[in-house]
């Protein structure tokens, strides 16, 4: 071999080997402290009790199916759904009821009417229009 050749391998040997030994610098691992001294960022601690905000009153009854064809909404107090185009009247389980100076109960929102006693309306009911 040449002297030319030997030293253009020992330079390609000693190039490479150099980059194979060179380690990048360690990075940290462990958790970094903060600066000490007062704080340049708002606090967010609240200055009073907070209280959530109120949970939406459900528009559907999780148990009672809605009345059919009709705008209502589920009242969750009186456990029924309050009609929202007759006053005073309400559904549940398929019935209608109505209040007008007692208690009456038809199967269709437009009647025919029977009146009934406290007794024949849901609970919740009959507590909202106590007599």
């Amino acid at each position: 071999m040449t002297a030319f050749a030997r030293i253009t391998l020992l330079s390609l040997v000693l190039g490479l080997s150099a980059c194979a030994v060179h380690r990048p610098p360690p990075s940290p691992t462990g958790p970094t402290i903060p600066p000490s001294g007062p704080s340049t960022q708002p606090s967010t601690k609240p200055s009073g009790p907070v209280t959530p905000p109120p949970k939406p009153l459900p528009t559907k009854s999780p148990t009672f199916a809605p009345p059919p064809g009709a705008a209502s909404h589920w009242d969750g107090k009186m456990q029924v759904y309050v009609l929202d185009d007759q006053t005073d009247t309400f559904y549940r389980q398929r019935t209608y009821y109505r209040w007008s100076n007692g208690w009456s109960r038809s199967i269709s929102p437009n009647g025919p009417w029977e009146e009934t006693n406290v007794q024949g309306v849901p609970p919740g009911l009959s507590k909202q229009y106590a007599q």
